[in-house]
């Protein structure tokens, strides 16, 4: 497993239901930064993916936690607390083959998916941003049938019943970590996703300034 980083890694939290447009706001960043610092986004789904695939040969996974992968992706299961020495296996040896520098921004999707896993991640990521995707179930199902942000080609798990399942598991676990870093002081920034709304908007968004009353 790659070394632990001696300091958390400074994080923008990207929380939102699946197909909301994480992945290509998150790959936009790392295109043109933010707020004049680089970025690096973690996909984590992505990661997962090409792990069970056998892709992620760097981050030093076993036979059995690429099994447990490969499980979690058929059923939309959550990893919970025992799995995350796996889990940090994915993050570090991620971050070591992509070379995070201490000024880059390391901008999360996917992880943490529920308190559990934010509070086990603590000494590790700093999350200094939340980025909260607000669609309803219709704009989803609308933007995964159009693909405006050109990230599901190949996916397998964008059936009805299993985008179902997921609303579902985002509404009772994920959404909740809103308010688990607002307590902690973290500001969180929404966007109102539209089905046709592209990661260039989404980033045009995100830089304007917020107008207060």
């Amino acid at each position: 497993m790659a070394a632990l980083p001696p300091r958390p890694w400074p994080s923008i939290l990207l929380v939102g239901p699946t197909g909301a447009g994480k992945s290509p706001l998150g790959d936009e960043m790392e295109r043109r930064g933010f707020r004049g610092r680089p970025c690096l986004h973690f996909d984590f789904g992505a990661n997962l993916r090409a792990a069970a695939e056998g892709r992620a040969d760097g981050y030093g996974l076993t036979g059995p936690e690429r099994e447990t992968i490969r499980r979690s992706l058929a059923t939309g299961a959550l990893f919970e607390t025992g799995d995350m020495p796996m889990i940090v296996k994915i993050l570090t040896g991620f971050a070591a083959l992509r070379r995070l520098g201490p000024a880059s921004l390391l901008v999360l999707n996917g992880l943490p998916r529920h308190r559990s896993q934010a509070e086990a991640l603590t000494g590790i990521v700093a999350v200094e941003w939340i980025v909260s995707f607000e669609a309803e179930a219709a704009v989803i199902s609308e933007r995964i049938r159009r693909d405006p942000g050109r990230d599901r080609s190949g996916r397998t798990d964008d059936d009805a019943g299993s985008v179902a399942r997921r609303l579902a598991t985002f509404l009772d676990r994920t959404a909740p970590l809103l308010d688990l870093y607002r307590e902690r002081g973290v500001p969180v920034r929404s966007i109102a996703v539209t089905a046709a709304m592209s990661s260039a908007d989404m980033y045009d968004e995100l830089a304007r300034p917020v107008t207060r009353p």
